[in-house]
């Protein structure tokens, strides 16, 4: 069997993780991971743009149905991009049961940023999921996996059912995933189906199984995935309450501190010794950036570390530059701040964010947006009166959120964390009134960990550098990483098109 990478980049945002930065740590022989969030909507935006360097065009060029790829660039590609001024088209919203057109771009889409992490290298390359965005997650796991992805990261949830998709998608099957739905009653259906025969025809090629490492915060929540999933967990991401992006609640009744931040405590506090009696593999996140902490991952068992932040700011990650640059002198000015928000996001989860002038970290920023879903990604779905499945979200204009039997009170504080993340990566949406969509960048509390990389007067920094940096103290036989076999790109396609 493989041994496993030391290092794995975590999957930071939409587009933050893009393929980019995924190919060079992968190319490195550790693990770059891509982030699946919003990636039908990055690739409509992408061909939007032009698609100036033709790597969409080229990406869509290698998926096995031709066919769709060129629905997808007729309906959105644009030669020389936007003209000024002109808005994003939207795509379709996603539902439980899915346009034919919503669909093909998410497997596309997923396809796309996994096959160009792909390039150049023969070493695996991860996609990160988050459990809370379930209505597109079927199709972008079939695109990833079509694309020949190594390793699925999910959490923000309990991932139980992930396992048996990716069996099913491995034998070419359909397979099924349970929605939450607010409100349901024991005879609604539920269930989100998805079957690539309906799509691709009967001679659907079975595909390899990646292997499953579900993101985790207890050990109540690692106990359950193991005894509950329904297929194998091959191991564990074990993330504290510093790491960037979404965090896990606090366990208990919630505390705020002076700056009105979640307390975590002792009981946030993950048992290691209880999790290396369960016998699979884990790696620790959230403040482990730096080679002493990597050292220390591997002395408490751990087959290694999730890293985050420090490959936000390199080059190859998809973060927008001038945000990247401003950042960067407030980290070596030692001005940096992080506030982990309760509010913010619409999941309810707590949200970090970096304190940066003209983005929705600043109140006054985000209280002079128009409040407006016209992504909805993290909306929550629930049941009408009637029976049926809708869709509203707490940060959407407030009397809607309540017409759609909304709590007015939930409102409160919520930002769309969808636009926002989309222009933290040059995405920014020009509504109708002409305003354009500030973004919020998250990032973990330890910014420190950037400082090495920026010495003797530089401003940027490699992937590459990173893994070297962080790879420095760990002893060689823990650093030789046996690759986990996989299909070949040209395998799958070769199937696929046969």
């Amino acid at each position: 069997m493989s041994q496993y990478p030391v290092v794995i980049q975590g999957g930071m945002g939409a587009a933050v993780s893009n393929w980019r930065l995924a190919r060079a740590v992968s190319h490195t022989g550790q693990l770059g991971v891509v982030s699946s969030v919003a990636l039908d909507t990055i690739l409509a935006r992408r061909l939007q743009d032009g698609d100036p360097d033709g790597h969409m065009r080229r990406g869509l060029a290698k998926f096995p149905f031709p066919e769709m790829a060129e629905r997808i660039l007729a309906k959105y590609y644009i030669e020389g991009g936007r003209a000024a001024g002109v808005p994003y088209k939207l795509i379709p919203m996603q539902a439980r049961v899915n346009s034919r057109e919503g669909t093909e771009l998410l497997v596309a889409a997923n396809f796309v940023e996994v096959i160009l992490a792909r390039e150049g290298h023969t070493n695996p390359v991860g996609i990160n999921c988050m459990e809370k965005i379930q209505l597109p997650l079927l199709a972008s796991l079939y695109g990833a996996m079509l694309a020949g992805v190594g390793y699925i990261l999910m959490g923000a949830g309990i991932p139980l059912k992930v396992p048996g998709v990716l069996d099913a998608f491995a034998l070419g099957e359909a397979a099924s995933y349970p929605l939450n739905v607010t409100g349901a009653q024991a005879e609604d259906d539920c269930m989100m189906r998805f079957d690539p025969r309906e799509y691709f025809g009967e001679n659907v090629p079975k595909l390899e199984r990646p292997i499953f490492l579900a993101i985790i915060s207890s050990n109540t929540l690692a106990t359950t995935m193991v005894r509950r999933s329904n297929g194998k967990v091959d191991g564990f991401v074990i993330e504290g309450p510093t790491a960037g992006g979404h965090n896990a609640p606090p366990r208990g009744q919630q505390v705020l501190n002076e700056r009105g931040e979640c307390v975590y405590g002792e009981r946030d506090r993950v048992d290691l010794d209880k999790i290396r009696q369960i016998g699979i593999p884990f790696w620790l996140a959230g403040g482990f950036g730096t080679p002493e902490k990597v050292v220390e991952a591997l002395e408490l068992g751990a087959a290694g570390v999730q890293v985050g932040t420090i490959f936000a700011f390199s080059e190859e990650s998809g973060l927008r530059e001038e945000y990247k640059r401003e950042l960067l002198k407030k980290i070596l000015r030692g001005e940096s701040s992080v506030f982990t928000d309760p509010l913010s996001s619409p999941t309810g989860f707590p949200f970090k964010a970096a304190q940066l002038e003209g983005t929705s970290s600043e109140p006054e920023v985000y209280s002079a947006r128009k409040r407006i879903c016209d992504v909805g990604i993290l909306r929550e779905s629930y049941r009408t009166p009637e029976g049926k499945i809708a869709y509203r979200c707490s940060a959407e204009p407030e009397n809607v959120y309540v017409a759609k039997g909304g709590v007015f009170e939930e409102t409160a504080g919520r930002k769309c964390l969808c636009n926002c993340l989309l222009a933290d990566v040059g995405m920014q949406q020009i509504q109708k009134d002409g305003s354009i969509e500030p973004g919020l960048v998250t990032t973990g509390d330890d910014l420190s960990c950037v400082k090495p990389f920026l010495a003797e007067g530089k401003d940027s920094y490699h992937a590459e550098e990173v893994v070297k940096s962080l790879m420095s103290q760990v002893p060689a036989h823990a650093a030789q990483v046996q690759q986990v076999p996989l299909s070949s790109t040209q395998e799958v396609l070769d199937v696929v098109r046969s």
